[in-house]
């Protein structure tokens, strides 16, 4: 099943800021937060965190002069593509039941 970005709420831009508006759209569509990604795996952001933690999970980075953790919507589906590549049951190729049996070892026992 394809998953698909969450709406995000737009940052507010002010005239007088110098910032362009079609910047921030940008952003918004090409990065999240925590919180947005987590929405977007179906995870709770408790288990990103552990997961950057322990260097698990999806590639994140620290952006901007506060240092939020952001990650990059196409690192999520390269991320999600590749569990999928990694698991037996959607990847046939790794599936133990679609190989050709191989020829018992004799048990040490006998």
């Amino acid at each position: 099943m394809p998953l698909h970005a969450p709406k995000l709420r737009k940052a507010p831009t002010h005239a007088s800021s110098g910032r362009d508006p079609g910047a921030s759209d940008a952003f918004e569509q090409a990065f999240l937060n925590v919180k947005s990604a987590a929405r977007y795996l179906g995870v709770s952001p408790k288990t990103l965190y552990v997961w950057r933690h322990r260097r698990q999970g999806p590639p994140s980075f620290r952006l901007g002069p506060r240092g939020r953790v952001a990650y990059r919507l196409t690192a999520l589906d390269a991320w999600v593509s590749e569990q999928e590549r990694a698991d037996s049951r959607s990847n046939d190729a790794l599936n133990p039941l679609n190989g050709s049996p191989g020829a018992r070892t004799p048990s040490p026992l006998a």
